[in-house]
């Protein structure tokens, strides 16, 4: 299948990420950023808070940062959110953060679906946190468009799934784990049996294990990251959503482009296309807010605004602006 336009944008920045791998991983990037001092952050949320007010379309590219700030926290730390929902399995095996567990050589594939089903049922139960509830509010009567690199469903149960692009997969449906056919199916009834036959203890009961019901081989969550992520029709229309969005809106005269939480681990699925559209398009502004990072292209720096703050706060803050 030919690669639609925003995936095409994905590829070239894809390049550049394993060109430069180990300037990312050290918290980098090679892009030559602004020498301009950054505006004061009560400057940066009014503008911010302005730009939206003007915007004849919205697009939010929402990152691990996004649902990190609403309490999604548990992937990589051994922290009270992980406790909360992985406790048993900490202290059984000494797991520390949720993504860990993905890695953790299990002894016996019942006790693998037994924590992969507490993952999965984690978020996929989890109410919708309070950035998106904020995003919700902020976007209200807006034009608007939600790219996610979150697989764990929060951006589609704060928004119509029409306006949501999930690119790295979703927690809701399983694949064939050998990619035997095309066909992705629904995760959450079988997780939830899982769950409720596991009770108390780490393992499930191994006719539960789930199974691919063309070929007989286990299932796996649709997910990128560990495991044979199947890029079949429905990652297609995922990425056909977002394409398809971009070029109905390369001609507006006020399209604004808001960066959530982007990492150094996947700038190249929402970071550098948007800056790439920002430097390209002449009605584009890009707002980049992330904890950790505040980086500012140079060739965009008249185009965009780099604000350094947790994505919780700063979202209450353009609230209060607008």
């Amino acid at each position: 299948m030919a690669q639609s336009f925003y995936e095409q944008l994905v590829m070239k920045t894809q390049m550049n990420y394993q060109q430069f791998f180990n300037v990312y991983a050290s918290g980098k990037t090679p892009v030559k950023l602004t020498e301009k001092p950054m505006l004061p952050y009560e400057e940066q949320v009014q503008i911010l808070a302005d730009k939206i007010k003007e915007a004849d379309h919205i697009i939010v590219g929402g990152a691990s940062g996004l649902s990190a700030a609403g309490g999604g926290d548990f992937y990589y730390e051994d922290n009270a959110s992980f406790r909360k929902y992985f406790g048993k399995f900490a202290e059984k095996y000494g797991i520390k953060g949720a993504f860990s567990g993905m890695q953790y050589p299990w002894p016996s594939r019942e006790e693998y679906w037994g924590y992969l089903a507490t993952f999965l049922h984690t978020t996929q139960h989890a109410e919708v946190r309070k950035p998106f509830r904020d995003l919700q509010e902020i976007l209200k009567g807006k034009d608007y468009f939600i790219l996610t690199t979150n697989q764990d469903t929060q951006a589609i149960k704060a928004f119509p799934e029409e306006k949501v692009a999930q690119i790295q997969g979703d927690h809701r449906y399983f694949q064939c784990s050998q990619q035997c056919s095309d066909e992705v199916w629904d995760a959450v009834k079988p997780v939830e049996e899982m769950i409720q036959a596991m009770g108390d203890d780490t393992k499930v009961p191994t006719e539960l294990i789930p199974r691919c019901p063309n070929c007989g081989a286990e299932a796996f969550p649709w997910v990128r990251g560990y495991g044979n992520f199947l890029e079949g029709t429905r990652y297609h229309q995922e990425y056909q959503k977002i394409s398809d969005d971009v070029l109905n809106h390369l001609h507006d005269d006020h399209l604004l482009l808001i960066e959530l939480g982007v990492g150094r681990m996947t700038p190249m699925f929402i970071q550098e296309p948007f800056w790439g559209l920002t430097g390209s398009l002449d009605g584009a502004y890009d707002v980049m807010i992330n904890r950790d990072y505040q980086f500012l292209p140079e060739e965009i720096e008249d185009k965009a605004q780099a604000i350094k703050g947790d994505i919780s706060q700063v979202l209450d803050d353009v609230k209060a602006a607008m």
